[in-house]
Protein backbone atom coordinates (compact mmCIF):
# COMPACT_ATOMS: atom_id res chain seq x y z
CA UNK A 1 0.00 0.00 0.00
CA UNK A 2 1.21 3.85 -0.66
CA UNK A 3 1.46 6.07 1.54
CA UNK A 4 2.60 9.13 1.32
CA UNK A 5 6.37 10.21 3.14
CA UNK A 6 7.47 13.88 3.73
CA UNK A 7 10.87 14.67 3.30
CA UNK A 8 12.74 17.26 5.48
CA UNK A 9 17.02 18.76 4.93
CA UNK A 10 18.06 18.37 8.48
CA UNK A 11 20.16 22.11 8.74
CA UNK A 12 17.85 23.99 7.23
CA UNK A 13 16.41 27.01 9.20
CA UNK A 14 12.35 26.58 7.80
CA UNK A 15 12.88 22.52 8.20
CA UNK A 16 11.61 21.95 11.94
CA UNK A 17 8.78 24.05 11.42
CA UNK A 18 7.35 22.58 8.36
CA UNK A 19 8.38 19.16 9.65
CA UNK A 20 6.52 19.87 12.91
CA UNK A 21 3.43 20.96 11.36
CA UNK A 22 3.52 18.10 9.06
CA UNK A 23 3.40 16.25 12.17
CA UNK A 24 0.85 18.05 13.83
CA UNK A 25 -1.04 17.38 10.91
CA UNK A 26 -0.69 13.84 11.26
CA UNK A 27 -1.26 13.49 15.03
CA UNK A 28 -4.48 14.86 14.70
CA UNK A 29 -5.75 12.64 12.04
CA UNK A 30 -4.61 9.65 13.91
CA UNK A 31 -6.82 10.91 16.91
CA UNK A 32 -9.75 11.54 14.50
CA UNK A 33 -9.46 7.61 13.25
CA UNK A 34 -8.86 6.04 16.74
CA UNK A 35 -9.48 6.84 20.57
CA UNK A 36 -6.19 7.63 21.12
CA UNK A 37 -5.30 11.22 22.98
CA UNK A 38 -1.61 10.84 24.59
CA UNK A 39 1.66 11.19 22.76
CA UNK A 40 4.33 8.62 22.96
CA UNK A 41 7.69 8.52 21.12
CA UNK A 42 9.10 5.12 20.59
CA UNK A 43 12.82 5.96 19.96
CA UNK A 44 14.91 3.17 18.56
CA UNK A 45 18.42 2.26 18.61
CA UNK A 46 21.62 1.39 19.85
CA UNK A 47 24.12 4.01 21.77
CA UNK A 48 26.83 1.13 20.62
CA UNK A 49 27.26 2.46 16.85
CA UNK A 50 27.10 5.65 15.80
CA UNK A 51 24.59 5.46 12.88
CA UNK A 52 22.06 3.30 14.96
CA UNK A 53 22.15 6.03 17.82
CA UNK A 54 19.72 8.60 15.96
CA UNK A 55 16.38 7.38 18.20
CA UNK A 56 18.46 7.18 21.78
CA UNK A 57 19.83 10.91 20.84
CA UNK A 58 16.01 11.95 20.23
CA UNK A 59 14.84 10.04 23.01
CA UNK A 60 17.69 11.96 25.35
CA UNK A 61 16.78 15.20 24.15
CA UNK A 62 12.84 14.77 24.20
CA UNK A 63 13.01 13.59 28.03
CA UNK A 64 15.18 16.14 29.14
CA UNK A 65 12.12 18.55 28.36
CA UNK A 66 10.34 17.07 30.37
CA UNK A 67 7.09 17.58 28.77
CA UNK A 68 3.56 16.55 30.27
CA UNK A 69 2.04 16.08 26.50
CA UNK A 70 4.01 12.82 26.31
CA UNK A 71 6.08 10.01 27.16
CA UNK A 72 9.36 8.83 25.81
CA UNK A 73 11.19 5.37 25.43
CA UNK A 74 14.39 4.89 24.16
CA UNK A 75 16.95 6.95 25.53
CA UNK A 76 20.94 6.89 25.71
CA UNK A 77 21.03 5.05 29.37
CA UNK A 78 17.87 3.16 28.21
CA UNK A 79 17.87 2.40 24.68
CA UNK A 80 15.31 0.41 22.65
CA UNK A 81 16.44 -2.06 20.43
CA UNK A 82 15.97 -5.63 18.68
CA UNK A 83 16.42 -7.45 22.33
CA UNK A 84 14.01 -5.53 24.01
CA UNK A 85 11.63 -3.76 21.44
CA UNK A 86 8.91 -7.32 21.83
CA UNK A 87 9.31 -6.36 25.37
CA UNK A 88 8.79 -2.96 25.18
CA UNK A 89 5.75 -2.83 23.07
CA UNK A 90 3.90 -5.54 25.31
CA UNK A 91 4.11 -2.81 28.03
CA UNK A 92 2.63 -0.36 26.13
CA UNK A 93 -0.05 -2.24 24.99
CA UNK A 94 -0.85 -2.98 28.18
CA UNK A 95 -0.73 -0.03 29.59
CA UNK A 96 -0.25 3.04 27.10
CA UNK A 97 -3.57 1.30 25.47
CA UNK A 98 -4.71 4.98 24.87
CA UNK A 99 -1.15 7.03 23.29
CA UNK A 100 -0.65 7.17 19.71
CA UNK A 101 3.36 5.96 19.22
CA UNK A 102 5.46 8.04 16.75
CA UNK A 103 8.65 5.55 15.99
CA UNK A 104 11.77 7.05 15.92
CA UNK A 105 14.58 5.34 14.32
CA UNK A 106 17.32 5.60 11.45
CA UNK A 107 17.42 4.49 8.22
CA UNK A 108 19.25 4.59 4.74
CA UNK A 109 17.82 5.35 1.29
CA UNK A 110 19.45 7.42 -1.75
CA UNK A 111 22.66 9.03 -1.78
CA UNK A 112 20.72 12.38 -2.51
CA UNK A 113 18.64 11.96 0.83
CA UNK A 114 21.28 11.40 3.33
CA UNK A 115 20.70 13.86 6.38
CA UNK A 116 16.56 13.95 5.53
CA UNK A 117 14.15 13.36 7.95
CA UNK A 118 11.33 11.64 6.79
CA UNK A 119 7.96 11.26 8.38
CA UNK A 120 4.80 9.90 7.46
CA UNK A 121 1.44 7.97 8.91
CA UNK A 122 1.97 4.24 9.70
CA UNK A 123 4.42 1.37 11.29
CA UNK A 124 7.94 1.06 10.47
CA UNK A 125 9.99 -2.74 11.17
CA UNK A 126 13.22 -1.79 13.20
CA UNK A 127 16.18 -3.90 11.72
CA UNK A 128 14.75 -4.38 8.42
CA UNK A 129 18.35 -3.39 6.58
CA UNK A 130 19.97 -5.59 9.02
CA UNK A 131 17.91 -8.84 7.89
CA UNK A 132 16.55 -9.02 11.88
CA UNK A 133 12.36 -10.09 11.93
CA UNK A 134 11.42 -7.82 14.15
CA UNK A 135 7.66 -6.83 14.61
CA UNK A 136 6.45 -3.47 12.95
CA UNK A 137 5.89 -0.58 15.50
CA UNK A 138 4.06 2.87 15.41
CA UNK A 139 1.12 5.08 14.19
CA UNK A 140 3.23 7.18 12.80
CA UNK A 141 7.10 7.28 11.76
CA UNK A 142 9.82 9.45 11.66
CA UNK A 143 13.21 8.51 10.15
CA UNK A 144 16.57 9.95 9.65
CA UNK A 145 18.42 8.97 7.15
CA UNK A 146 22.07 8.49 7.83
CA UNK A 147 23.37 6.90 4.57
CA UNK A 148 22.97 5.22 1.41
CA UNK A 149 23.37 1.56 -0.06
CA UNK A 150 22.57 -2.18 0.88
CA UNK A 151 25.06 -3.39 3.35
CA UNK A 152 23.53 -1.23 6.57
CA UNK A 153 25.54 -3.05 9.73
CA UNK A 154 28.85 -1.55 8.80
CA UNK A 155 27.43 1.62 7.13
CA UNK A 156 26.39 2.14 10.48
CA UNK A 157 28.91 1.84 12.34
CA UNK A 158 30.86 4.22 9.88
CA UNK A 159 28.26 6.81 10.09
CA UNK A 160 29.54 10.77 10.68
CA UNK A 161 28.46 11.34 14.61
CA UNK A 162 27.69 15.18 13.18
CA UNK A 163 24.97 13.93 10.39
CA UNK A 164 23.40 12.08 13.77
CA UNK A 165 23.72 15.03 15.42
CA UNK A 166 21.88 17.33 12.98
CA UNK A 167 19.28 15.17 12.63
CA UNK A 168 18.56 14.73 16.34
CA UNK A 169 18.30 18.59 16.29
CA UNK A 170 16.19 18.83 13.92
CA UNK A 171 13.74 16.20 14.76
CA UNK A 172 13.55 17.67 18.12
CA UNK A 173 13.01 21.31 16.89
CA UNK A 174 10.49 20.13 14.69
CA UNK A 175 8.54 18.63 17.82
CA UNK A 176 8.75 21.63 19.74
CA UNK A 177 7.51 23.41 16.63
CA UNK A 178 4.14 21.08 16.58
CA UNK A 179 1.32 23.27 17.14
CA UNK A 180 -0.99 25.54 15.00
CA UNK A 181 1.19 28.58 16.01
CA UNK A 182 3.99 29.67 14.24
CA UNK A 183 6.66 29.20 16.75
CA UNK A 184 10.23 30.50 17.11
CA UNK A 185 12.02 29.97 13.37
CA UNK A 186 15.35 30.92 14.47
CA UNK A 187 14.99 28.42 17.58
CA UNK A 188 18.68 26.87 18.55
CA UNK A 189 18.44 23.54 17.40
CA UNK A 190 20.62 22.64 20.62
CA UNK A 191 18.49 24.39 22.97
CA UNK A 192 16.23 21.03 24.82
CA UNK A 193 14.14 23.34 26.69
CA UNK A 194 11.77 24.60 23.66
CA UNK A 195 11.28 21.33 22.94
CA UNK A 196 7.90 21.50 23.92
CA UNK A 197 5.36 20.53 21.98
CA UNK A 198 2.12 21.81 21.65
CA UNK A 199 -0.38 18.68 20.41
Amino acid sequence: MNRQIYYHKAGKWFSPDLFGGQLQKLVSEVKKNTKKENILFLCIGSDRSTGDSLGPLVGYKLKKTKGEEYRVFGTLTQPIHAINLSETMEMIRQYYQDSIIVAVDASVGKYEHVGYITLGRGAIRPGLGVSKNLMSVGDIFITGIVGYGGNFEPLLQNTRLSIVMELADCICAGIGCAGPTDTERDMEYGNTQKYQANW
